[in-house]
């Protein structure tokens, strides 16, 4: 997925300044998914299959098409890192679970995005837990 390299429009430092976070995060993101062989979305969605979800609650969750996510999945369930199971309370409907293999290789995958790790390990406790929860206020609005 190609992200900006520039804010859409001038930005205040504090606008810049998040764009620069987002942007440096995506590129690490892609960069680990790169190194195991997955594409972003192959890794969002194998992220998110860590406990059961339907077709339809990963296409609500990652806020995208129906049919894109069935493509994913067919191109991980022939990687054999994801597979589609019967939902226990709805024989009619399936969702869609992790391999064990499924699961090693995201393991790898989430050692290997140090970005998130990396970033806050330059901060204080103290400035830790002062930006959690002003993004955390942020994200109310």
């Amino acid at each position: 997925m190609a992200v900006p390299s520039v804010p859409a429009s001038a930005a205040t430092d504090v606008e810049q300044a998040m764009f620069d976070f987002v942007d440096a995060y995506n590129q690490a993101w892609e960069a680990a998914a790169n190194e195991h062989g997955l594409s972003t979305a192959h890794a969002c969605v194998l992220g998110r299959v860590e406990t059961r979800r339907s077709m339809g609650e990963l296409a609500e969750e990652l806020r995208c098409d129906a049919s894109n996510i069935t493509q994913i999945v067919v191109r991980l369930e022939a990687r054999e890192l994801v597979r589609r199971e019967p939902n226990p309370e709805d024989r009619r409907s399936r969702q869609i679970v992790r391999t064990p293999d499924g699961d090693d290789l995201y393991e790898a995958f989430e050692e290997s995005f140090e970005f998130p790790r990396a970033a806050a390990a330059n901060l204080t406790a103290a400035e830790r837990a002062q930006l959690t929860a002003l993004l955390r206020k942020a994200m109310r609005g």
